[in-house]
């Protein structure tokens, strides 16, 4: 065995994903998106089959709810909810539940919420932003992980530039 290869470590996907995660200031909205795949769990199967998350703004989840009798007793379900789901979370990153009425929808995917008006497609990178996302992928041997990170990196660099935008007009 080489020497030089010795002491080299193997290191998992999920390991770099989150180590690029958190460079990116990602990690912690992240963590909170984990609130869809713990919904069922934390509030039981007869209500995930009436209420879903469907968007979360900031720190507050909203959960569509399919019936009015079932949103009001939702309403008063909600500060356990609340603590149960943080706790499932291990830590406090959900705020306030909001319960709005309309059909649930089973896709665990979240729904993103953009102002209106938010046109992130048209944001231009400087270079800087540019060599900033090449130096972060740069170490990643397979370049087809490292072009899929690239162009991650750079929508989001795009839509944080446009949403910085469209809060100082």
């Amino acid at each position: 065995m080489d020497p030089s290869h010795r002491h080299r470590q193997v290191i998992g996907i999920g390991s770099v994903l989150d180590s690029l995660l958190e460079q990116r200031g990602m990690e912690e909205k992240l963590r909170r998106y984990r609130a869809w795949q713990l919904w069922d769990r934390v509030v039981g199967p007869q209500i995930a089959a009436r209420a879903r998350p469907c968007k979360l703004r900031d720190r507050v989840l909203e959960i569509r709810v399919d019936h009015p009798v079932w949103m009001q007793q939702l309403q008063l379900m909600k500060p356990r909810i609340l603590q149960r789901l943080n706790n499932a979370l291990g830590e406090n990153l959900i705020h306030d539940i909001y319960l709005r009425h309309g059909r649930p929808r089973r896709d665990p995917t979240p729904a993103v919420s953009e102002p209106p008006g938010l046109n992130w497609q048209q944001a231009q990178l400087s270079a800087d932003e540019e060599n900033q996302i090449a130096r972060t992928v740069a170490s990643l041997a397979d370049p087809q992980l490292r072009q899929c990170l690239t162009e991650l990196f750079r929508r989001q660099a795009r839509v944080n530039k446009a949403r910085r935008e469209y809060a100082e007009d």
